[in-house]
């Protein structure tokens, strides 16, 4: 069996983000092939392209840990009807230098949790947008914008609904085999030294 490599990124640097306890289902529901590895994003200085010649020692981490997933799973709360400044952060510092972005044909899903009844529906627009103009091939489908309640995710990742968790489980499935069509046609981007 071939197992994949998923980077997973928490859009939000709350200790105890409820979008953290998301991913912690997430994993808990994948199915067994896939393998996760959180990319930490709180120490990134913000971005200017006064860097690129010389890039911090937190940038150039960011972008390996990237470049050696073979997929992203991003978990985002919605900040004020688009994503956190962090996470733009993020993505601004991986896809630079110009012509030295980590995020072409990496795979990508995006998923989050709210306690509004939307969900994250409005940060996930903005979120495809930036990540279809780095040129990572998305998930489509299903799209799911998880209205958070305490009541049914516990801290240690279980879910007490059962048709939640089976949403949940058949989004990982999906994403799964996201993976395995992208990577069967896309070559894999060079590895950032």
């Amino acid at each position: 069996m071939t197992t994949y490599k998923v980077g997973y990124i928490v859009g939000s640097l709350a200790t105890h983000s409820i979008n953290r306890t998301l991913s912690k289902v997430l994993i808990r529901l994948a199915p067994p092939d896939l393998e996760f590895d959180e990319i930490p994003i709180s120490d990134l200085p913000l971005y200017s392209y006064d860097y690129d010649s010389d890039f911090p020692s937190e940038g150039r981490r960011l972008k390996t840990s990237i470049s050696s997933a073979d997929a992203i799973l991003f978990v985002t709360p919605e900040y004020n009807r688009s994503i956190p400044g962090a996470l733009k952060n993020a993505i601004d510092w991986a896809s630079r230098p110009w012509g030295d972005n980590s995020f072409t044909h990496k795979p990508s899903a995006v998923i989050g949790a709210s306690p509004g009844a939307i969900g994250t529906a409005i940060a996930q627009q903005s979120l495809r947008s930036v990540l279809s103009y780095c040129n990572s091939p998305q998930m489509n489908a299903p799209e799911a914008y998880i209205r958070f309640n305490p009541e049914v995710f516990t801290d240690d990742g279980q879910v007490a609904n059962s048709d939640t968790e089976q949403f949940l489980r058949r989004f990982m499935e999906e994403f799964r085999d996201h993976i395995v069509r992208v990577l069967a046609v896309l070559p894999p981007s060079l590895e950032v030294s």
